[in-house]
């Protein structure tokens, strides 16, 4: 069979970094093929090339058995490939079907828009995605996972000769998960290529035929789904296995760092109390909507608390804003980076340093040789990857990107650390240096509480997991009595014997 697409010996470089050299890749129609590899690996750059965001140093693209130069996305999708990209790039004031055929809408008579043709085409591939909403739905009504939603649902609206998903489903609940992987076994069935970037590996074993990796802008290996496994794929990633079983606490909890007393934030939970030690990293695990980041937020002083009390070093505080947070010594890394943790506009340097200039003045101007410092420390510790300070943070990886936000408060040195989603977009060896972080913080004394939808992460890095359920705290495990079975059954609501 002849590749629906294929890129021949594609180099890319950039000022001081070869992102690309000599890849090659390609997938058949009716075939999900996977392409992994770590941040900075060059799936991006090679999408990219594409897309014709970039044009390749050296290199040709194929579609079917013709040679194209891609001068931008449009021209790409007018030749049949159509990306659903990960970060949403939707108008939110206009409808989900303006959205969906952005630039490509039907016309009547001296140009007017057909919206009889316009509502009707949108709604049945809304049918087909088996979503609540329908086509005059304003997008900045919707939450992230039905956002992303309307991405996928740009895939639909042409004959694709290829389609690519890169990490579709970072904001989707399981059930629309479900309805997702339907959608590209639909597509699979029509003869559609598509290629899927994910770090999920449980997603690629579930649903892709071919994996190729990219390690270090080369193209390391290509397999057949059914006759790899994780370990081989990982290797090839990163030149080495992974250890997946639990960490180990290092050294004796110390005193309670955090309690939380009859916590209730309106109808978002109710009623919830914990308390979090030195040394200790508890895990908060449950579905979508159960309350989780809500509590963080709370904590953090982005919401306010309709009862209960929080303690610091068992004293009572208020907390108003993040300003009172961070003076009590709590820092909140959170779930969405761009929008909340990142300012992209400014270099890696700035970001790191932001929420402590005012420590790092000297007179009134900011040392710069601090900041540098500061810098330089979290670069290697974090193994952030960028060619130097002054890089845009808005240019980096998804993963070096999180790294960024996890050292801006990490410089902090808090008493606290709240991790929402610390791994969401983020490849199988910084997973691995994360978790490794975590329980290395806990180790030096901090409390830290990690949220995560990801069961294995809360099951590898947490001491105790709270279950979360529609608002409650459903139950407390502690890490030698959790299993599989009773975290899912305390996260659909069911109770059990309550842990201390």
């Amino acid at each position: 069979m002849k590749p629906a697409l294929r890129l021949e010996h594609i180099t890319k470089t950039f000022p001081g970094v070869r992102a690309l050299d000599d890849v090659s890749f390609s997938v058949l129609p009716g075939e999900v093929h996977a392409l992994m590899g770590e941040n900075g690996a060059g799936k991006s750059t090679l999408m990219k090339v594409l897309g014709g965001i970039y044009q390749p140093d050296d290199g040709r693209i194929f579609v079917g058995e013709t040679p194209v130069v891609m001068t931008s996305p449009l021209h790409a999708k007018a030749k049949g490939i159509v990306f659903i990209h990960q970060e949403l790039s939707l108008a939110e004031e206009l409808t989900v079907a303006e959205n969906v055929y952005l630039g490509e809408l039907p016309r009547k008579s001296f140009g007017r828009v057909d919206w009889t043709r316009l509502y009707a085409s949108t709604d049945e591939i809304l049918k087909r995605l088996k979503v609540g909403f329908d086509a005059r739905t304003r997008v900045g009504d919707l939450s992230i996972a039905n956002q992303q939603m309307v991405e996928i649902a740009r895939a639909l609206t042409h004959e694709a000769k290829a389609v690519i998903f890169d990490e579709p489903t970072a904001s989707l609940t399981d059930a629309e998960k479900v309805v997702l992987f339907d959608v590209i076994a639909d597509l699979k069935s029509h003869g559609v290529g598509i290629i899927y970037i994910s770090h999920r590996m449980e997603e690629i074993f579930r649903i892709t035929d071919r994996v190729s990796v990219l390690r270090d802008g080369q193209h390391s290996g290509t397999l057949n789904t059914a006759e790899t496994n994780e370990d081989e794929v990982t290797q090839l990633m990163i030149g080495r296995k992974l250890d997946l079983s639990r960490l180990a606490q290092h050294g004796e909890l110390g005193d309670v760092a955090l309690e939380v007393r009859g916590l209730s934030c309106g109808q978002l939970y109710t009623d919830v109390s914990f308390e979090v030690r030195r040394g200790e990293v508890v895990g908060f695990y449950g579905l979508v909507g159960a309350g989780r980041t809500e509590i963080a937020e709370t904590l953090f002083g982005l919401r306010a608390p309709s009862a209960g009390k929080i303690l610091i070093d068992g004293a009572e505080v208020r907390i108003h804003s993040p300003a009172d947070a961070i003076a009590h010594g709590i820092s909140l890394v959170p779930e969405d980076r761009k929008g909340q943790g990142l300012v992209l506009g400014m270099n890696c340097r700035d970001n790191m340093t932001l929420p402590q200039v005012d420590d790092l003045k000297a007179g009134p101007f900011v040392a710069e040789g601090a900041e540098i410092a500061i810098f330089d420390q979290y670069r290697d510790r974090l193994d952030i990857r960028t060619p130097g300070w002054k890089q845009l943070v808005g240019n980096l990886s998804g993963g070096n990107q999180q790294k960024i936000v996890i050292a801006k408060w990490l410089a902090m040195r808090p008493n606290v650390l709240i991790v929402d989603e610390p791994t969401r977009g983020i490849d199988v060896g910084s997973k691995a240096e994360i978790h490794n972080l975590i329980r290395e913080l806990a180790g030096q004394g901090y409390a830290v509480i990690v949220i995560s939808s990801e069961m294995p992460e809360v099951l590898h890095v947490s001491d105790r997991i709270v279950a979360m359920y529609h608002g409650e705290l459903i139950r407390t495990f502690t890490a030698e009595e959790v299993t599989e079975d009773s975290l899912v059954q305390a996260i659909s609501g069911i109770r059990g014997d309550r842990a201390a």
